[in-house]
């Protein structure tokens, strides 16, 4: 065996058996991982890529890296998502992209864990522009500004800072004004499992501050 190899010590047994990890050149080794490998899910293999992910990834290069087609990775996920309805985690999606985040439900626990209680807290005017974008996007900051009919410059930086917005690109307008969308990161702080998750309102023009932030109960544990 090369010094190159790595080297992987089996446990369970009396005696530790050590395999060459090219599985080209230790078809044991490679054996043992596919026997293993097949005992899982397609849906437990999934978890374990965004457990490790750290980032939103694609409904793409999970399936690349699965070497399974893009159906079979959806058909993975919502079975997953419907066994982690008694679990402390949650599969969040936005477009086509996925992450795993702890649920909604614990977020008081986590943040009392954390020591990070109320320090999430937005404004009135923060509630309001993130309601228009949510419902609106993408949706420039002129577009914004006549839903409010305030400048909005101030509580824009805010958002884009805190990465509750992104840049979703330019239009093809004059001017070509940046238009924005809502990020994962809203989605975790408004306990949302995805956009479409969204509570349903009739005239996003007549939404009130509070309405978001009402239906979807954020932030119940402020006094």
């Amino acid at each position: 065996m090369s010094e190159s190899n790595k080297e992987i010590n089996h446990v369970g047994s009396d005696t530790q058996a050590t395999y060459d990890t090219d599985p080209k050149k230790d078809p044991v080794f490679y054996e043992a991982v596919t026997l293993a490998t097949q005992r899982l899910s397609l849906g437990a293999a999934v978890e374990a890529i965004l457990y490790v992910a750290g980032e939103p990834t694609t409904i793409a290069a999970i399936a690349s890296a699965l070497e399974v087609s893009a159906t079979q990775i959806e058909e993975a996920v919502a079975a997953l998502e419907h066994t982690l309805t008694d679990r402390g985690v949650r599969i969040q999606r936005m477009s086509n992209k996925l992450q795993l985040v702890s649920a909604p439900e614990l977020s008081a626990t986590v943040q009392k864990f954390l020591g990070v209680e109320g320090s999430n807290r937005l404004s009135a005017a923060a509630l309001e522009t993130l309601a228009i974008i949510a419902y609106k996007q993408p949706i420039t900051k002129p577009q914004i500004e006549m839903v409010r009919g305030v400048n909005s410059d101030g509580v824009m930086h805010t958002l884009i800072q805190r990465n509750l917005v992104h840049e979703q690109g330019r239009t093809e307008t004059v001017g070509h004004p940046m238009k924005y969308g809502v990020s994962f990161e809203f989605l975790q702080h408004f306990g949302l499992k995805g956009s479409d998750d969204l509570p349903m309102v009739e005239h996003i023009e007549t939404l009130s501050v509070t309405d978001l932030e009402r239906t979807r109960q954020i932030e119940a544990s402020e006094p």
